[in-house]
């Protein structure tokens, strides 16, 4: 028997240390517009001009994927701002062996290191993505019973409850889930921002207030699966709570600014434009760019239920995007 976010986690290791899952089992904003990436690279830019544009800053990726965010930030910004791309250090922030290969060899000499966890990126002033991130991280989960709350274990493919010292006011049947990893991650990465400069922007899926709720699925073949189900062959995610990330990041000192709609977000950098100028250029593909780049912001695709957040030092100015 194991509590859910160690049988979580251990589920969520050994999936991702093949680096298999992307685009069979599920696809990310990156893998289907180039335009997503190209604007995260503009933004980040913009936002290191607005730091005073040091002469070194570390850029770095939270779960990198196949690298293909990075590397098409990378090219946006060599051909549009080539001086943050000089002064730009690339870090990518991945344990899995499978998609490191894949990232170096998309990436090649561009990336300085790769880690095993954000709190081993060098010191300095940071401009970090978090793409479909922290969705990833082990969440536990307390349901409200007649007698009190109790926790959700996993044994034999089943959850099984055992008392719990967790305590709030709640209806019967409510269901809590706290993800401790992602508050340490956003809180740790937002006092070294607040000490040394810089931008943490993160764009994944869940509510803009934290509630109550069973958020906990999988995926496989691009399908639900049963997230408890021979572990490790799935992708298992849950709801980012984006509240207590900010609450994270306010308590490490960082300014937090959204969360609000990835779509709305995504308009305000000029993806639809940036697609509309590919789809010109690629007749033949033109269909698919915009098709693409429509479900990132429709609100009936991605655009809503996607959110993006920021935590930065408290004197740099609103970030792009996040103007009122």
């Amino acid at each position: 028997m194991e509590r859910l976010d160690a049988f979580m986690a251990r589920a969520a290791g050994a999936y991702y240390a093949r680096g298999e899952g992307i685009g069979r089992d599920f696809t990310t904003a990156p893998e289907m517009s180039q335009a997503f990436g190209e604007c995260l690279g503009l933004w980040a830019a913009v936002t290191w001009q607005a730091m005073g544009a040091p002469e070194r800053v570390v850029l770095a990726e939270l779960g990198p994927g196949r690298g293909t965010l990075m590397a098409d930030a990378l090219r946006a910004v060599g051909e549009m701002v080539p001086a943050f791309a000089s002064a730009a250090e690339v870090h990518l922030v991945e344990t899995s062996p499978g998609l490191r290969a894949e990232q170096a060899r998309r990436l090649g000499t561009h990336v300085a290191a790769w880690h095993d966890e954000a709190g081993s990126l060098p010191p300095g002033p940071a401009l970090i993505f978090a793409n479909e991130f922290f969705d990833a991280l082990p969440i536990r989960q307390f349901v409200r019973r007649a007698e009190g709350w109790r926790e959700r274990f996993v044994q034999d493919g089943a959850f099984v409850e055992r008392d719990s010292d967790h305590a709030e006011e709640a209806p019967e049947g409510a269901i809590r889930e706290i993800c401790e990893p992602a508050r340490s991650i956003a809180g740790g990465l937002a006092a070294r921002l607040a000490a040394q400069g810089g931008a943490l922007l993160m764009l994944d899926y869940g509510p803009e207030a934290s509630g109550f709720g069973d958020s906990l699925q999988a995926l496989r073949g691009n399908a639900a699966a049963d997230p408890l189900a021979d572990p490790g062959e799935a992708d298992i995610t849950a709801h980012v709570d984006f509240a207590a990330l900010a609450e994270a990041g306010r308590k490490a000192g960082a300014a937090a600014h959204g969360p609000l709609p990835m779509g709305l977000f995504l308009q305000r950098l000029g993806l639809m434009a940036r697609s509309a100028m590919l789809a010109r250029s690629r007749p033949a593909s033109a269909g698919t760019i915009l098709a693409s780049a429509q479900r990132l912001v429709a609100p009936e695709g991605m655009g809503r239920l996607f959110k993006a957040l920021v935590l930065a030092h408290p004197a740099l100015p609103t970030p792009a995007g996040f103007e009122i």
